[in-house]
């Protein structure tokens, strides 16, 4: 399997043009850092020369120190090339990274349903830390490895024609084959590549789910399962490391030995005819030896670029993947709560075009109205409230806020102006302000504490030891539910969007904590238009229509008090047998 040069190239160039300055000085660092090696030899043949003519003490002296001083100037330009090598590479694939994470929190449902967070953390983070490796040393040992070569070649061709010609010749037929060969091992680098993503998603979902594992003594069967899938990282992992043998011990130790032979003989034959001096002969084996560093390191990046060209191909094709949710051209939405139409929604998603999640659905929501949605598991009441935001979009119909079709608006627009709370409340480890705010620091500190005393968490903040600035656990393990979902709430309101989405916040909740959530939604909702996906009766009462989903279609949509005074209605049946006993 072969990868073009290019796309190495593609995926980091954006990052690498803003270092522009640090890649001038790069350049310049290492073109004389070969420079010196080259010509440092030139001084020690010489010394050598002049030591055996009967040079003075002052010329040689002169001739030593001359050696020893371009050689710590060359040593210090070593380092100065490692340094911004390094400093540019891990600046550029920093910034690779960002741009990776931010393609793929815009990508849409149907590729996150189909790939774990652990997978993606490997893409994201592993691969690219491979990048960065590569691309530190690459300057260092490519680049510059390859100018060295071409620099000793032209050397030797200096001191004579012939030899020049035989050593070109050799190292353009090691470098053939190595580029021949290198990229036999990058099919087997890259399934282990995805084995290990396999790998890291397995732990990831395991240990999200230790307590149910442990209490359905599944146990054994995670080890069994973390087993089978290192086996298969082992196998990839030997069948790359036996092809790659071959290109990095095998070819390029023969290859070399037979160099040595050759400046030894050709060092031999010039001396004894008098072309050569003894400096000269020293100068060949020199230039022999040095000659070895190139080709040794061109050999190992090419065994590198095996390996990395499997991380390459991955991430190339991670930011090939687009999204089938593509940004509107932008438009105005108006301050307030907003109106929402369905107007013959259809929609399954792509793995699964034959099995539609939603059929034929047109309703329409006026601005301020509460429209409580029912239905039972897999009704397709979840799919139509990511419709509203746009995780996905309808196969075939339109939805339309304040009568603008969504596709028309900006993504960021109408995240805005819609929030969704689902029961699971998702916080991070970081401190209660950036929790509430999702880390933009332009929301003042005196309106997060306004908006947390109007929801009920005013005597919590309290309590707090370092008030906004107190850390939170990860996942909320410091909060109890109901502070997280009053946290949630709190969240939606500083946003004031014109549509609320809530996924019955409360229904896990003890009744005091049920109390203030309930009270907290009073707030919430009010002058704002809302969706409420329910399941207990206490939650139907706020709406002001009903809507009941079966298999994907509206059943039943109408005013709910109109419902429930209709005995033939489906609504109040249900609420004859009770929703919880039913919508299941």
């Amino acid at each position: 399997m072969k990868i073009p040069l290019r796309t190495y190239w593609d995926l980091l160039a954006r990052h690498i043009a803003p270092q522009k300055p640090l890649f001038v000085w790069l350049v310049l660092l290492l073109l004389g850092s070969i420079s010196l090696q080259i010509i440092n030899p030139q001084i020690m043949r010489a010394f050598i020369d002049s030591a055996l003519g009967g040079g003075t003490s002052s010329q040689l002296l002169r001739e030593a120190t001359a050696f020893i001083a371009i050689a710590l100037v060359q040593q210090g330009a070593a380092v100065g090339v490692t340094y911004l090598g390094e400093s540019v590479a891990w600046t550029a694939t920093n910034a690779l990274r960002g741009e990776l994470a931010e393609h793929c929190l815009n990508l849409d449902m149907s590729f996150h349903n189909t790939h774990t967070p652990g997978e993606l953390i490997e893409r994201i983070d592993g691969d690219v830390t491979l990048m960065a490796n590569f691309f530190s040393q690459f300057a260092i040992l490519i680049v510059g490895n390859g100018l060295l070569l071409v620099g000793v070649l032209a050397a030797l061709a200096r001191e004579n024609v012939t030899t020049g010609v035989v050593f070109t010749v050799f190292a353009a037929v090691t470098l053939a084959v190595m580029i021949r060969i290198r990229g036999i091992a990058v099919r087997h680098h890259k399934d282990r590549r995805q084995a290990e993503a396999e790998l890291s998603g397995f732990i990831e979902e395991t240990l999200s789910g230790t307590e149910d594992i442990r209490s359905s003594g599944a146990t054994g069967f995670s080890l069994r399962e973390l087993f089978r899938l290192q086996g298969i990282i082992l196998g990839h992992d030997r069948k790359a490391h036996q092809k790659g043998w071959l290109v990095s011990d095998l070819i390029p130790g023969g290859l070399m030995t037979l160099g040595y032979v050759m400046a030894i003989v050709a060092g031999y034959l010039l001396y004894r005819a008098g072309s050569i001096t003894l400096g000269t002969v020293y100068l060949f084996i020199y230039y022999a030896n040095l000659l070895e560093m190139p080709v040794k390191a061109l050999t190992r990046q090419v065994e590198n670029f095996q390996a990395i060209g499997a991380s390459v191909e991955r991430l190339d094709e991670l930011r090939r993947i687009k999204t089938r949710v593509a940004d509107g051209p932008g438009c105005e939405i108006d301050e307030g709560a907003l109106s929402l139409a369905f107007e013959g929604v259809n929609f399954a998603y792509h793995d699964a075009p034959g099995d539609p999640v939603l059929h034929d659905v047109s309703f329409k929501l006026s601005p301020g109205r509460v429209l409580g949605l029912l239905g039972r598991t897999g009704s397709g009441k979840t799919t139509l409230t990511r419709l509203v935001f746009r995780m996905a979009d309808p196969v075939s119909g339109e939805i339309s806020l304040n009568e603008i079709d969504l596709r028309k608006m900006k993504l960021n627009t109408l995240r805005q102006r819609v929030a969704v709370v689902t029961q699971e409340v998702q916080l991070f480890r970081a401190t209660l302000r950036d929790n509430l705010t999702f880390f933009d620091r332009s929301i003042a500190d005196e309106r997060l504490l306004a908006a947390m005393e109007e929801l009920g968490l005013g005597e919590w903040y309290r309590r707090l030891p370092d008030g906004l600035d107190t850390r939170l656990a990860l996942g909320g393990r410091s909060l109890s539910a109901g502070e997280g979902q009053l946290l949630a709430l709190t969240r939606v309101f500083l946003r004031n969007p014109g549509l609320v989405i809530l996924d019955e916040a409360s229904s896990r909740l003890d009744p005091l904590s049920e109390a203030l959530i309930e009270k907290a939604m009073n707030k919430l909702l009010k002058a704002r238009t809302a969706i409420v996906i329910a399941h207990r009766l206490n939650t139907v009462q706020r709406a002001d229509e009903i809507m009941i989903l079966d298999e994907g279609r509206i059943r039943e949509h109408g005013a709910r008090e109109s419902l429930v005074k209709d005995t033939a209605s489906r609504f109040y049946g249900l609420l004859q047998t009770g929703l919880e006993e039913v919508l299941v």
